[in-house]
């Protein structure tokens, strides 16, 4: 190369160099100035940078004309050349290969040459990179493409992503795993290699307590050092052969700035978001390539509108949708543009080939992408109207064309775009899934409903879901996405909107597999771990389509986030996989690799990115968020991914079609009239948005939260459809049993007449039948003889007969016998005939030759049958003519009916020439035996039978015949004989006959007669019974008949009390009576206007109440008010288990009670041990009361909630945990939680039914009632009780009897009248309810009596009432003051024991309610905070007064506001001295009832006003005129009106007059009287305020009680398992533990309350046994330690009366010894008096701030006690009094040694010298202030001193101080304020007039302050006027000033800028400028200026007052007095 072409090179690469260096940084904007910047200074054509001589550049050798510099390269070749960037791409690299992947395409652009160009560089060169650009740009995208190319023999790449909640840690982890040891403390890639890190989202880290960020410090030692440190031992680690490089979105949102320590190591290139030319380019080539693939021709064109289209609207959503906090998530990225062109690209051309339908699946498209994340109305309109003017703009297509089907008008809006579906699930049974567009929704909704059925077929949780519109669009979007690779997403809405459902339905119908996790009691990281690496293995080894559904009440801990944002982004979780478990991964993935024909390289890293890639590919992520709360917002701001790698879908609130299909289709089977159905289902919708709008007020004036939900309105629809159908079915029954027992009695009553006249009838017929029974008698008699002889004559006659049949008999058997030898044989031949057949017989006839015995037996059957042979010649030639049968054989075989021949032979009458022939010839012949001849032919074996039978036949027959012949002689003369003997039988039974005729007539006049008698027996008894029934139950005949009639009206009514019941048990658990019943009032005159019919006085407990369970109910201990009953109605009739909100432990002892008998177990979720407790009871079936729980809810516990069982065989399964455990349906669940306004959100509030039992006045009054008639007069009140139990069993069994009586009746088959035990249970049954009812009305009557005496008794449980709720409205002002009511009763009780006993009973009253309210008074007093003592004693007041109706609510609210701001238009009479806003609250006050006028009086009476005005003390002034009469409250409006900073003597004044001066006087700090009051079992609390220390107080106490073990210890970290040994030792050995400091310990409380309930119990607790406490007040302080301990505060009391008052009852002035111990007695009583004054002095000071002291000092009672001491010990010492020494000691050192500023010690010991002075010594009564109120009383005893200091007056004069009297004014009026401000917290809140958002307010008040914020100072022209000299040394500081204030306004404007943007949406809302909005909304200075600013206690307002002052009094210093600031 020459020397010029290497200058040449010199000067372009460096020309480049400095481009993409210095001008790398800048944005877009910016780099158009850059550009013509540089180019004028390259052409020397900057005038004040001319272009140095030497440099030699020509138009060549600069950058090209066109484009700007950012646009070209330096491409090294000959002499130099500058390229496009363009050009740098190669043409292979612009080609998309047909088979990539739509989420893989990356378009080369501009942008992708430059990344690649400078990665390649930078990576070759190692130096570390920072690429800098929003979101989508491609930034990780490009720069993994290029790591994962990069020849792998030569880089490792390692990704790591890094969120908010990344640390140095897991950084550190990630790195060191890719790298190997190479030898000790020296790490790196394998040799050889060089391995990269790539960190993505390096700015998310979020920054620590100082601002650094953790994982960047790390990094940033790496770089600047080489190496890190070992985390376990702390030993030095060399990294070498690492490459850094690094990508991050611009700050701002969650992002925040980086150091520049760090930044100064990398090169940074900024990569500006993509312009319109290259956005289209990519997205463009995209679509062609996707259009090419078989699509028609125009498809290019609309491609390009396509690209143009979502172009469009990406930029208006980005403009319009801005990210405001209460949107976070409408942040926009090209990421979306592309999810909308891959949606389009999803639609093969096989079913896209119009124009239209492409625009319609585009609309549908962005509708999916930008349109699902909007949540309000107005911004989907806003949408729909940017779609219609792009989709005309673009497209050329009008949207009501294109959608023309979708709505009947033709004009489209976006409620009909709803109804565009493209899906690929609409043909359930195809095998390749399209997608397409649906337009057949009704079939849509049945292949929906088709899924689901399949989906309940096989799932063990089966949904019960409507597939109404709303459902289907979401499911629907949920396929859509997980159709996609890389498919996530979020779905937001409040739990029970159906989130998790459609999840599950939209994953099974894609068939994937649904993962989620389960969480149990200990769910930990690791488990998550494991769960995680579960699903990935699923979906990555076993290559499964995997849907992980995560819902944000999983999220145990924000890790759990962290790595969902890991897998989302990278579809890994970085080193969540060992050592040995990734090996066992890469060895899978070979293998899978294998089977797929996948060619990858075999490296470990290869296989573990294919895995990644198929984890990429399969898993699906769906989170489930709830948008309430802050949580949502922080976690989308900490983790970005949730945004950008979702599609985001927002579940609104159900539309109305919605909620109306709902309840059509689960009320279908319900019987209901249409009209009725279609009212019931209006108000179904009309109850869920009533009781929507009904919480928001319930938030804003009671500020307690509750949801309503979709899973709310389905409680609703089948609770009311479960009651109603059980309602229905018991009343109707009631109602049938009256009915038939009305019958019943009708029916006996009609029968008496009709048995009366049956008796009359019957008495003659009896008669009549008697005498015809004798007649018939005596016939009978004679016939009988006659028939006697005739049976003897035949008797003979049949003896004869009998003997002849004996003999003929004989004859008989002899003959049979005989035959019997010769039959078996005839059978035997028979059947060997009939085995024969024509083709056996034929086989033998066929025979040519037969053998000889075949011959044999066919001769014989010859001769049997009498044919002739034939003659032949002897064949053996013996010449002889033989006889052949052979021949004759074949003849008789050929005969067709041989076989029948020789079965019918007459076998009786065989000729006797054949049988002799045959027994000679053939029997005995060898041959002729079956057996031989069987051998030779089977059909001869039979015939051979057949002969031989008939010889044995023959030879019987001949012996038979003779017998025969005698046989038949016999039985002729037999016969003979037979007949003579018939015809006399004959005879005989005619006689009988006749005989057996009359004894039948005879028998049945008997039967008759018998009859007779009987049914005159039964009809006597009948009208007895019916007697008895008509008279015992008539009386209830009139009852029945009105009830059963009552019933009818209930039945109709039915419907609409259960509509109304059923939306009380479903919606108002929650709320507070007054809101419950406005609510159920409004209800009721709907359901009027509606024509549902429904009763009149609706009321809960008398649709779904049963009277004897309600008395048992409150028996069992639920309070009697009608609230409490409904509350048990809705606990027993809801669908859900009850969570009782229940702070004062009510519901908790009723179910205690109500389940006693059941086996309840009570369960805690501290308890170790719950879950076994939980198992057994569902096994069980016994019910559990899960008390004590906070706002969360286990996971464990969702199975159980829910009630998620399964069947297995017909039985019900729960799963718990890992457990699978048998479902009791008996099993019961209540759940208590002691939190008096607890928040639970959708998630837990929609599983549970939310039940408030928070007491009532009502309830509290008849229990206070009880206990007060208990006490006074036990008698009756036992006598009350019994009869309470004893009336309650009598109505039970008096229910029991009707019941029964019902039952009999009803039961009982036709004529009751017959059923004698039916009788007999009814009248007994009578009687008894007889003997029930009189004892009922006796009862009754006691009843009475005793209540009106028990009523007497009423004013003091009113009374005592009015005063709980004073105590229990306190919490609201500090979290500290909890009172239990079981705390308040026992006081209660104590006061009825302690007070003063009469027997006058208003006077007895008066002296309870006294005694009790001083009691209370004294109690709670000694446990507020001084500045809560008066308030509380005015609540009191009113409270009372309010009780007596003696305060006008209006004036009470006003005298605490003073009215509503309005623009007032009276002006002001005397603006000179009554202020406008005095002025405002008069005119304003004119309008109350009795101050009509007043203003008027003002303005004509100014002057007498005045003096009111000017008074010192105005509240003891007489009003002018007319208005002198008024008082009370009125008087105090008007003072608060004028001089507001008297109102705390004017309040001590109303309650004086009031309630008594005691009320104003709070009882001194007692330690002595709190123990006392305390036992073992309670412990006692100090709440700690600034400057308050207990323990010296204590310890001394104790020493007074000989307590001489005490442990005390400090409770912070690690501390709370050494407490608990002290207090378990403690309570065996009876000592006292402190446990000091509770606040620091937040997190051991839960454990410190369990030790209180469950360890220090009464039955283990040594009596001695005394936890003391200290806190700070403190929100996480547990409240039932609180309820039921004893809270003291010990603070300086208030005032220098009470103050002094203190210090001389408390130790050690109290003691006597003490007090007496010095020899000096009148000078040290003297002393200790002034002493003890001026300690009161130094401490009220401090009220008056600045004026006090000019730093308010800690003055304690530690002070005193030693000043004290050093008295007496002085005083005994020396003869004199020295008074310099004791000056000096407790001037400088016991109170001055506080003391730092010298104005202050001036002060101190000025006020010093009042009391140690000479004076003191000699004057008597020597004056302490000027008035002379104060002195020092003369030496006496100790009682003097405190009646002395009683006398003093309550508040004190400014003078007293030496004071001003107007010092007073600023810290009066403060004080007012305070009490007022105190007050308001306790009373429910009014809505306010002006509805500003929190929003609105804190932008105008931004707006505001910047607005007269000045200008920076301008810090070099001060350098210039006031220059750094010696002479002028304050210059110095005056600069540093100005530089710290420009430090202070610049946090301040950047702040106040960045928040107006961020609340408009235009920037995102950083945690940061969310504390400041925080801040300003409440007025406080925001920590991030507080950090910058000089140290200020001011409330903002005043604060930037302040800071402008200061401002302003610099930019004057150092505009104008040149010396001003160095004079000063």
């Amino acid at each position: 190369m020459s020397s010029q072409q290497i200058t040449l090179w010199l000067q372009g690469l460096f020309l480049f160099a400095l481009v993409w260096t210095i001008g790398s940084t800048i944005n877009a904007e910016g780099r158009k100035k850059f550009d013509s910047f540089y180019r004028n200074l390259l052409m020397g054509m900057d005038d004040d940078h001319p272009r140095p001589k030497s440099v030699k550049l020509t138009k060549n050798n600069i950058f090209p004309e066109r484009g700007s510099v950012y646009d070209f390269y330096f491409h090294k070749q000959a002499s130099g050349q500058w390229n496009m960037w363009m050009e740098y791409i190669t043409k292979e690299e612009q080609i998309i290969t047909p088979g990539t992947k739509i989420s893989e395409v990356i378009v080369p652009t501009m942008e992708t040459a430059r990344q690649t160009f400078f990665l390649k560089t930078y990576v070759d060169h190692e130096i570390p990179m920072l690429f800098v650009g929003p979101t989508g740009t491609g930034k990780s995208a490009i720069t993994n493409s290029f790591l994962i190319q990069l020849p792998k023999a030569k880089y490792t790449p390692n990704f790591i992503n890094f969120s908010a909640r990344t640390t140095a840690n897991q950084t550190q982890d990630i790195i060191m795993s890719k790298l190997d040891r190479r030898r000790k403390g020296l790490f790196g890639p394998s040799a050889g290699k060089k391995a990269i890190v790539f960190v993505d989202d390096l700015n998310m880290p979020a920054k620590e307590v100082y601002g650094a960020q953790p994982p960047i410090e790390l990094l940033r030692q790496w770089i600047d050092h080489g190496h890190w440190y070992d985390k376990k031992d702390t030993s030095r680690l060399d990294i070498v052969d690492v490459l850094f490089v690094s990508a991050m979105g611009p700050p701002g949102g969650g992002r925040n700035d980086i150091t520049g320590r760090f930044t100064r190591h990398l090169n940074i290139v900024s990569i500006s978001a993509f312009d319109d030319d290259i956005l289209t380019k990519i997205f463009s080539s995209i679509v062609d390539w996707h259009f090419s693939k078989g699509f028609e021709a125009s498809f290019l064109r609309l491609g390009k509108m396509l690209v143009h289209a979502t172009m469009n609207i990406y930029k208006l959503a980005v403009e319009n949708f801005l990210p405001t906090p209460s949107k976070s998530h409408y942040v926009f990225n090209l990421r979306d543009f592309s999810r909308v062109v891959r949606g389009v690209l999803l639609c093969p051309h096989t079913h896209l080939q119009d124009g239209e339908k492409l625009i319609r699946l585009w609309i549908h498209e962005v509708y999916r992408v930008f349109y699902d994340r909007l949540i309000d109305e107005a911004d989907r309109e806003v949408f729909f109207n940017m779609v219609k003017t792009t989709t005309s703009d673009c497209f050329k297509q009008s949207v009501d064309k294109v959608l023309s089907h979708l709505s009947p008008t033709g004009k489209i809006s976006d409620e009909n775009i709803r109804s565009l579906f493209f899906g690929d699930y609409f043909k359930p049974s195809s095998d390749v899934k399209i997608y397409d567009e649906i337009t057949d929704l009704k079939k849509l909704t049945s292949v929906m409903e088709y899924y689901l059925e399949e989906f309940n077929n096989i799932s063990k949780a089966p949904m019960s879901l409507v597939m109404f519109k709303f459902a289907i669009e979401h499911i629907s979007r949920i396929c859509r996405v997980l159709k996609q690779d890389n498919g996530h997403l979020l779905l937001v809405g409040i739990g029970g909107s159906g989130r998790q459902s459609a999840t599950k339905l939209g994953t099974f119908m894609n068939t994937y597999e649904l993962f989620m996790i389960e969480i149990t009691k200990f769910y930990t990281t690791h488990d998550w771990r494991e769960d995680i690496k579960k699903v990935m293995l699923q979906s990555g080894v076993s290559n499964k389509s995997t849907v992980f559904l995560f819902c944000d009440n999983q999220i145990r801990d924000e890790s759990f986030v962290e790595d969902i944002n890991m897998l989302l982004n990278t579809g890994d979780v970085p080193n969540i996989f060992a050592a040995d478990e990734k090996a066992d991964i890469v060895e899978k993935m070979q293998s899978a690799a294998r089977t797929e024909g996948r060619r990858i390289e075999a490296t470990p890293l290869a296989m573990y990115n294919f895995f990644i890639e198929r984890v990429k590919k399969n898993l699906h992520i769906v989170l489930a968020m709830s948008p309430i709360g802050d949580a949502f917002r922080n976690r989308l701001r900490m983790f970005p991914s949730l945004i950008n790698c979702c599609t985001i879908d927002w579940f609104q609130r159900w539309p109305t079609d919605a909620l109306e299909m709902v309840a059509n289709k689960f009320l279908e089977d319900v019987k209901l009239e249409d009209e009725v159905r279609k009212s019931v289902v209006s108000m179904c919708k009309y109850f869920q948005e009533s009781v929507r709008e009904l919480s928001a007020s319930y938030y804003n004036i009671l500020r307690r939260y509750n949801y309503v939900t979709p899973t709310s309105y389905l409680e609703l629809i089948l609770t009311f459809k479960t009651l109603l159908n059980s309602k229905r079915h018991e009343v109707d029954m009631m109602r049938n049993r009256y009915l038939v027992g009305l019958q019943k009695l009708d029916f006996a009553a009609s029968q008496v007449a009709v048995m009366q006249k049956e008796l009359t009838a019957l008495q003659p017929q009896l008669i009549q039948t008697s005498a015809e029974t004798e007649k018939m008698m005596v016939h009978i008699e004679k016939e009988t003889a006659e028939v006697d002889a005739k049976k003897e004559l035949v008797a003979a006659d049949e003896q004869e007969a009998n003997e002849a049949a004996a003999v003929a008999q004989g004859i008989k058997e002899e003959c049979e016998g005989d035959l019997a030898e010769a039959m078996p044989a005839l059978e035997a031949a028979l059947s060997a005939l009939d085995t024969l057949n024509p083709s056996d017989i034929s086989l033998v006839k066929s025979m040519q030759n037969p053998p000889g015995p075949v011959k044999l037996v066919m001769e014989s059957i010859c001769v049997m049958k009498g044919i002739k042979p034939e003659r032949k010649p002897d064949p053996s030639g013996s010449g002889k003519m033989i006889e052949d049968y052979w021949g004759s054989s074949k003849k008789v075989l050929g005969d067709l009916k041989f076989l029948e021949s020789l079965k019918t032979y007459d076998k009786d009458n065989i000729p006797p020439a054949v049988m002799k022939r045959i027994r000679e010839r053939f029997i005995n012949h060898p041959d002729f035996q079956p057996a031989v001849i069987k051998n030779v032919s089977s059909a001869c074996e039979g015939l051979c039978k057949w002969v031989r039978a008939m010889e044995v036949y023959d030879r019987v027959a001949k012996v038979v015949a003779p017998k025969r012949e005698r046989l038949r002689e016999a039985e002729g003369l037999l016969d003979i004989q037979m007949q003579k003997l018939n015809t006399k039988r004959a005879e005989l039974k005619e006689l009988m006959d006749r005989l057996q005729a009359l004894n039948d007539e005879f028998e049945e006049m008997n039967n008759r007669k018998k009859e007779l008698e009987d049914n005159i027996e039964i009809c006597s008894q009948k009208l007895i019974r019916a007697e008895k029934l008509i008279s015992g139950l008539g009386g209830e005949k009139d009852r029945w008949t009105e009830a059963a009639s009552q019933l009818g009206v209930r039945y109709t009514d039915l419907t609409g009390d259960v509509l109304l019941s059923s939306g009380t048990v479903a919606y108002l658990g929650a709320f507070t009576v007054d809101y419950r019943l406005e609510c159920q009032q409004k209800w009721l005159t709907l359901c009027k206007e509606e024509k549902i019919p429904c009763s009149n006085d609706f009321s809960l407990s008398n649709t779904l109440g049963d009277p004897v369970k309600i008395r048992a109910w409150q028996i069992a201990g639920l309070p009697i008010d009608s609230f409490s009953i409904d509350n048990g109605i809705i606990v027993s009739n809801s669908r859900r288990w009850a969570l009782m909100i229940d702070p004062q432990g009510q519901a908790n002892k009723w179910v205690k009670n109500m389940e006693k008998g059941n086996k309840l177990s009570v369960i805690k979720l501290s308890d170790t041990n719950y879950v076994r407790a939980l198992e057994n009871a569902i096994q069980f079936g016994t019910p559990v009361l899960l008390e004590n729980i906070g706002e969360e809810l286990d996971a464990f516990l969702e199975p159980v909630l829910l009630k998620t069982t399964f069947k297995q065989q017909g039985v019900e399964y729960m799963r718990l945990g890992e457990n699978i455990i048998e479902f009791s349906r008996d099993f019961k669940l209540y759940i208590t939680t002691r939190l008096r306004n607890p928040h639970y959100l959708p998630e837990i509030a929609v599983k549970v039914c939310l039940v408030n039992f928070m007491i009532t006045p009502l309830g509290l009054q008849d229990q206070l009632l009880g206990i007060v008639a208990a006490k006074e007069k036990p008698d009756l009140e036992e006598k009350k009780n019994k009869l309470i139990v004893e009336s309650a069993a009598n109505k039970k069994q008096l229910k029991e009897i009707e019941d029964k009586i019902l039952e009999v009746l009803s039961k009982s088959e036709g004529n009751i009248l017959e059923d004698e035990t039916a009788i007999k249970i009814l009248s007994s049954s009578k009687e008894l309810s007889e003997e029930i009812s009189e004892k009922q009305e006796i009862a009754t009557v006691t009843e009475m009596e005793i209540d009106a005496t028990r009523l007497g008794y009423k004013p003091v449980a009113v009374h005592s009432a009015t005063v709980f709720f004073c105590i229990s409205d306190l919490a609201n002002i500090e979290p500290m003051y909890q009172y239990s009511l079981i705390w308040f009763i026992n006081l209660y009780v104590q006061s009825l024991a302690n007070s003063r006993k009469s027997d006058l009973l208003e006077e007895r009253i008066e002296n309870i309610i006294d005694h009790f309210t001083i009691s209370i008074y004294n109690n709670v007093c000694r446990s507020l905070f001084e500045k809560d003592k008066l308030l509380f004693s005015l609540l009191l007041t009113i409270g009372i007064m309010k009780g007596k109706g003696e305060v006008d609510d209006e004036v009470w609210r006003f005298l605490l506001t003073g009215g509503v701001a309005l623009d007032n238009p009276y002006p002001n009479p005397a603006p000179e001295w009554l202020t406008d806003k005095s002025w405002a609250e008069l005119v304003r006050a004119s309008s109350l009832e009795n101050l009509h006028g007043l203003m008027d009086h003002v303005e004509l009476n100014v002057w007498k006003w005045k003096r009111i005005y000017d008074s010192a003390r105005p509240h003891e002034e007489q009003f002018p005129d007319e208005w002198s009469l008024v008082t009370g409250l009125d008087r105090m409006v008007i003072l608060r009106c004028l001089r507001p900073d008297k109102i705390i003597p004017a309040t001590q004044q109303f309650i004086t007059e009031n309630m008594g001066r005691i009320y104003i006087e709070p009882p001194t700090f007692d330690l002595a009287g709190s123990y006392n009051d305390s036992n073992c079992c309670a412990p006692l609390i100090f709440v700690l305020s600034p400057g308050a220390d207990p323990m010296a107080g204590l310890l001394k106490f104790a020493e007074d009680l000989g307590m001489e073990n005490i442990q005390t210890i400090s409770l912070g970290q690690g501390q709370g398992p050494i407490a608990a040994k002290m207090i378990n030792q403690a309570i065996v050995d009876g000592t006292w533990v402190v446990l000091q400091n509770c606040h620091l310990a937040t997190s051991w409380m839960p454990a410190l309350e369990k030790i209180c309930e469950e360890v220090i119990v009464p039955e283990n607790t040594h009596l001695k046994f005394r936890l003391w406490l200290t806190s700070y007040p403190s929100e996480m302080f547990p409240v039932s330690i609180l309820q039921n301990g004893i809270k003291m505060t010990n603070e300086p009391p208030k005032g220098l009366r009470a103050n002094l008052l203190r210090s001389y009852l408390n130790d050690p002035v109290s003691d006597p010894t003490f007090f007496n111990s010095c020899e000096k007695k009148e000078i040290w009583q003297k002393l200790l008096f002034g002493l003890c004054f001026f300690h009161a002095l130094v401490q009220e000071r401090r009220n008056f701030g600045p004026l006090g002291w000019n730093i308010p000092y800690e003055f304690n009672e530690s002070d005193l006690r030693i000043s004290m001491r050093q008295i007496q010990m002085f005083l005994n010492e020396y003869k004199e009094t020295p008074f310099e020494a004791l000056t000096y000691l407790t001037g400088e050192c016991n109170y001055g040694g506080r003391v730092t500023d010298d104005k202050d010690r001036r002060l101190l010991l000025s006020l010093l010298s009042i009391v140690y002075c000479k004076e003191l010594e000699t004057e008597e009564n020597y004056k302490l202030s000027p008035g002379g109120e104060y002195y020092i009383p003369p030496c006496e005893t100790y009682q003097s001193y405190i009646d002395y200091l009683r006398s003093l007056p309550i508040t004190t004069h400014p003078e007293v101080f030496g004071l001003h009297e107007n010092a007073d004014i600023t810290k009066d009026n403060q004080e007012t304020n305070l009490l007022f401000n105190g007050i308001l917290l306790t009373l429910p809140r009014q809505a306010g007039g002006s509805g500003k958002s929190p929003q609105e307010t804190v932008e105008e008040l931004a707006q505001d302050i910047l607005s007269k914020l000045p200008q920076d100072f301008d810090l070099e022209m001060v350098m210039e006027k006031y220059p750094v000299r010696y002479e002028e040394s304050m210059n110095t500081v005056l600069r540093q000033e100005l530089i710290r204030f420009n430090r202070l306004t610049e946090v301040v404007r950047s702040s106040l800028i960045n928040l107006g943007k961020a609340i408009k949406g235009l920037v995102l809302m950083s945690s940061e400028l969310e504390d400041v909005f925080n801040s300003m909304l409440v007025g406080k200075v925001p920590v991030m200026w507080a950090a910058k600013s000089y140290p200020s206690l001011k409330p903002l307002g005043s604060y930037v007052s302040d800071l402008l002052m200061r401002l302003v009094f610099f930019q004057v210093g150092y505009y104008s007095l040149p010396r001003t600031f160095a004079h000063e």
